[in-house]
């Protein structure tokens, strides 16, 4: 295993570099993440299909586990690069160019070549999944499948309600904070990640301690998303587009686990 996770780490670290020229060739920093998600969707999911304990043909688990993967990064890399195709730079990376300035290019490769290891960590669970011995399917595999769709679901429901209201001119300047967006600032980003808890569900077995291991995509995805190049560059660029009216907003809404909206003194 220790071999497939290094390979798909030096996959991606070439996949990064590609996307940072990418994006430099069409100065919008937004083709990042479509390299990244379809470079871990791909390289996640043939490490999946990797035989193993003498096998040369991959058991049907492997199968399952690699066609939930390449769902996930169809989705949402489909999704992304429709986004970035047809509107402005993301928010995120605009804010990081007007900061870093002259620096930008050189900041965003150190930026985009750390996520190789980050798609390596992910990668973990999505083996530990793939390689589980049980031959008959179980409750855990349908748990897992079940966890996956309701991610993509949500999020797209999530990706549709603003998408819906950036689209009416009535609320030009305003701040979304109906349907999901009135209990999480980042429904698409809860979900995102609630999606990578699939591959331990699948994965855990009590009785085998290194199956713990297969936690690390759902730490890591919660991680990058909530303190890495997720909420904090999108917050701070909504503050600057936004102002008074998204700090409000942030003391009244849960930044990413759902919960009501607090009351908040005018």
């Amino acid at each position: 295993m220790i071999t497939l996770v290094s390979a798909v780490m030096a996959a991606m670290a070439l996949v990064m570099i590609a996307g940072w020229a990418f994006q430099r060739a069409m100065n919008n920093g937004g083709w990042t993440d479509v390299f990244w998600t379809y470079g871990t969707g791909t390289s996640c999911a043939l490490a999946s299909l990797a035989p193993f304990g003498g096998n040369g043909a991959p058991t049907w688990r492997q199968d399952m586990v690699a066609i939930l993967v390449a769902v996930w990064a169809l989705r949402l890399g489909t999704y992304v690069a429709l986004r970035v195709a047809r509107g402005p730079e993301d928010a995120r990376y605009a804010g990081l160019r007007e900061g870093w300035g002259k620096v930008f290019q050189r900041n965003m490769f150190f930026l985009l070549i750390v996520q190789a290891p980050a798609t390596a960590l992910l990668s973990i669970s999505v083996l530990f999944a793939a390689r589980d011995p049980h031959p008959a399917s179980r409750i855990a595999d349908l748990i897992g499948i079940a966890i996956i769709v309701a991610a993509i679901v949500g999020e797209s429901a999530a990706d549709r309600e603003m998408k819906a209201f950036k689209a009416d001119p009535a609320n030009e300047g305003k701040v979304c904070d109906a349907g999901m967006w009135a209990w999480s600032r980042h429904p698409n980003y809860l979900f995102e990640a609630l999606g990578w808890f699939a591959y331990p569900v699948i994965a855990l077995n009590p009785a085998h301690p290194w199956t713990w291991l297969s936690f690390a995509a759902p730490v890591t995805m919660l991680g990058i998303l909530r303190y890495g190049t997720g909420v904090p560059p999108l917050e701070a660029a909504m503050v600057r587009s936004k102002g008074e009216a998204y700090r409000r907003y942030q003391a009244r809404v849960s930044p990413l686990l759902p919960r009501p909206a607090t009351k908040v003194d005018s």
